[in-house]
């Protein structure tokens, strides 16, 4: 996933996407403390997706845009 990717989705879109990472990472921490955390590579990348959109969603915020 890439910033620039993600800045051309509107807001919406991107709260509904930070939701759904901020479930796979809930998801990859019980895995991860249970001992079943196949790929522990994925608690990583889910990690700086999840910074990225907040990133996007903050740069958005302040310029206004809203689209």
């Amino acid at each position: 996933m890439k910033a620039n990717d993600l800045r051309q989705k509107n807001e919406q879109d991107l709260s509904k996407e930070l939701d759904d990472l901020l479930r796979e990472q809930f998801n990859l921490r019980m895995q991860q403390g249970t001992g079943q955390l196949a790929r522990p590579d994925q608690m990583k990348k889910v990690r700086r997706n999840i910074a990225r959109i907040k990133t996007v969603l903050n740069e958005k915020s302040r310029t206004g845009d809203a689209s």
